[in-house]
């Protein structure tokens, strides 16, 4: 039978009470924990112990662990013909950093015929960690305009996606790629995507146990920040080098 998960119900409850992750309901898969704030410091505390929050407007905060857990292995990021194609022909320009509020809201944007979890409070809360270097956005621009993008939050040497968008074909794709490149770049060797899709798996996104992602955790996230310079990073959008 399933234990009922731990109330956070306290703002003023420690940042790091979490419950451990094994304790997660199997339905719905992996909610762990419910109530509490999105206060930066109990934020990056779930993160950095495989949890995320994730619920609809007007409801509590949920706090979710699921097994299996999706990564992406930077090793392993597909680079399909067609994408290095795109990548070849300098469509769009990259940038890091330079309008993450604009990539969050995109990103709930195109999300709102099926409700978004990127709501206010959450779009404030990761905004709020941008601006204290936690949270980074990845931007693709074609012809001066924001035409997709990513973001995410950097933990020592791990990087944990959140969303992505894209208005023009492959612009979603290029920002991965050059997300890829960046943490390859800062030795950076998981991507967490959190839940499978159809579109990341076509990207070498995979499903691993949950015991072996905190493991990966435990391994990673303490590393010393090493690398260029995340807050403006310029990325030419040429010479990947991925498995094709």
């Amino acid at each position: 039978m399933n234990r009922v998960p731990i109330h956070l119900i306290r703002n003023d409850d420690p940042a790091d009470k979490f419950p451990d992750v094994s304790d997660a309901l199997t339905d719905p898969d992996g909610l762990l924990a419910i109530g509490g704030d999105l206060s930066p410091e109990r934020i990056l505390a779930a993160y950095r112990r495989g949890i995320f929050p994730w619920f609809s407007e007007g409801d509590p905060v949920l706090w979710w662990a699921p097994d299996p857990r999706a990564v992406l292995y930077t090793d392993e990021f597909s680079c399909s013909r067609s994408l290095a194609k795109t990548l070849r022909q300098n469509k769009f320009q990259i940038s890091v950093n330079q309008c993450f509020d604009k990539v969050i809201t995109a990103c709930a944007g195109l999300r709102q015929e099926d409700g978004t979890w990127i709501t206010d409070s959450m779009a404030a809360a990761y905004s709020e960690l941008h601006k204290l270097g936690h949270a980074h956005s990845v931007e693709a621009w074609q012809d001066g305009k924001l035409s997709g993008g990513l973001y995410g939050i950097r933990i020592g040497s791990v990087f944990f996606g959140e969303s992505m968008f894209s208005t023009k074909p492959d612009a979603s794709k290029v920002a991965l790629a050059a997300l890829i490149r960046l943490c390859e770049a800062s030795a950076i060797p998981v991507i967490d995507c959190q839940q499978p899709s159809a579109h990341l798996s076509r990207l070498g996104m995979r499903l691993i146990k949950r015991d072996k992602f905190t493991g990966l955790l435990d391994e990673f996230c303490p590393k010393p920040i090493t690398g260029p310079d995340w807050s403006s990073e310029p990325l030419p959008t040429t010479d990947y080098r991925f498995k094709r």
